[in-house]
């Protein structure tokens, strides 16, 4: 592997912290491999002596899951996957692709796309950076999961190598394998805790060649939720996206984002973006058109498109949120999920507890609502007001997280675990799940050596 591929000191500092900065921690050293079988000669000599591995890709974790820990006794090494990022084969007629963990998305995409085919795990803001290792380790969502399911979903099979070094081969691209436990799913989204995914075969579609894109403007979540079941009821699976944008949203978006400007004459204080899509070239714009005009009550105001620019200047505003939260300040983020028929019930019960406990915060709503994945973030408006919420994120979380709970949701719906909520799941989690996965985790590592301190 050569020193050259081995950082320490002050080198090594970038990937001991996350990208939002919120976790810090120490390790021996950042180890590059260009393969797996230096994965698996680096996790074999970790496994004799003793050393904790925190398996790392692009580093884009939102939960402190591909950082090490910031005090521990135990000693660790980051274990970075990005050298290995080999196309190992891609088959169009089976429909899948075979690549290495180290493989960004937006490659992924790209390759897929240059053989007439579509791979439709979709996270807009960071494809560029993100790593098919961490997506598959954090069961990815994104914007596509309402039509074609989260990462586990697109996954046929895996290569893994395992606390003690060996190297597990299962790299089948096969449909049907009824030949006992699905032991791939133990490792998508597990975050690195009971092996390291080293490569993967991954589902293909066929290419949309058709789109229609629609900007509503909505009475209240609820409507969006009724709209939702209704389209699904006219267009069945050609709806690819369904997402939800509160008014809040678009204010920072407006301040911050250069060249983003309202959809509509008015403000409204809802917005939606909906997307049908088809292998077919057929006329998509008059199926959704129609659709809508046909819906009973709700809509305010709504366009449709074919055009690409105009049906990108309406996602720019849901794709630049992140980005303009993290310049307008910090906030307290929540990715929950819900059953999508309970998104209106959460939005509203978790609104008016905080703002009864907090008057006066802000709540940034937004989200994937076509699978019930809401990001609802809490801030208030002023610095010094902000930093007082902030001392009272434990009890803010409460409050979401119990709503959520009572709903019969998730405090945890695509970013995962990691260090943030490691303690929080115990709250949500029986005692019976919570003792499953630690007999898992004991029974494929027992050393405990696989990224320490998150998710358990």
């Amino acid at each position: 592997m050569g020193t050259q591929n081995v950082l320490t000191g002050t080198d090594a500092a970038p990937n001991y912290r996350d990208q939002r900065g919120n976790f810090v921690g120490t390790a021996l050293a950042v180890v590059f491999p260009a393969d797996t079988q230096q994965v698996s000669a680096v996790v074999t000599l970790c496994a004799e002596h003793q050393i904790a591995v925190v398996p790392q890709g692009g580093n884009t974790s939102l939960c402190g899951a591909s950082v090490p820990l910031a005090a521990v006794e135990q000693q660790q090494i980051v274990l970075n996957l990005s050298r290995m990022s080999k196309i190992r084969s891609v088959d169009p007629t089976n429909y899948t692709i075979t690549v290495e963990t180290g493989c960004t998305l937006a490659d992924v995409r790209e390759v897929a796309s240059q053989n007439n085919r579509f791979f439709p795990l979709s996270l807009t803001a960071i494809e560029s950076r993100c790593e098919i290792g961490g997506n598959l380790s954090t069961n990815a969502g994104g914007i596509g999961v309402l039509r074609y399911g989260n990462a586990r979903d697109l996954v046929l099979g895996l290569e893994v190598v395992l606390p003690d070094g060996r190297i597990w081969n299962g790299l089948r691209s096969l449909r049907k394998d009824n030949t006992g436990y699905d032991l791939k799913q133990l490792f998508i989204g597990a975050e690195g805790t009971l092996g390291i995914i080293t490569a993967a075969v991954l589902k293909l579609s066929p290419k949309p060649r058709s789109v229609a894109t629609a900007c509503l403007a909505v009475r209240d979540p609820a409507t969006a939720v009724a709209l939702l079941a209704y389209l699904r009821s006219i267009c069945g699976d050609r709806i690819s996206a369904f997402e939800i944008i509160g008014r809040s949203c678009l204010d920072i978006v407006f301040k911050h984002i250069p060249d983003t400007q309202e959809p509509f004459s008015q403000q409204y204080a809802w917005m939606i973006i909906a997307e049908l899509s088809d292998p077919l070239e057929v006329p998509l714009d008059s199926a959704l058109l129609n659709a809508i005009s046909d819906f009973p009550d709700g809509i305010i105001e709504f366009a449709v498109t074919l055009d690409k620019h105009r049906a990108e200047s309406w996602w720019i505003l849901r794709k630049a949120i992140s980005d303009a939260q993290k310049i307008d300040g910090v906030s307290i983020k929540h990715d929950i999920s819900v059953p999508i028929s309970e998104v209106p019930a959460f939005i509203s019960q978790a609104d008016m507890a905080l703002q009864n406990a907090f008057p006066g915060v802000r709540i940034v709503a937004f989200g994937h609502i076509g699978d019930g994945n809401i990001h609802y973030n809490a801030s208030m408006p002023e610095q010094k007001a902000n930093k007082e919420l902030f001392a009272r994120s434990e009890l803010v979380n409460r409050i979401v997280y119990d709503i959520v709970a009572k709903l019969g949701g998730s405090i945890g719906a695509e970013h995962g675990l990691g260090q943030l909520k490691r303690e929080q799941i115990r709250h949500y989690k029986s005692a019976l799940e919570m003792e499953l996965m630690e007999k898992i985790k004991r029974t494929l590592d027992p050393q405990g050596l696989m990224n320490p301190g998150k998710v358990l």
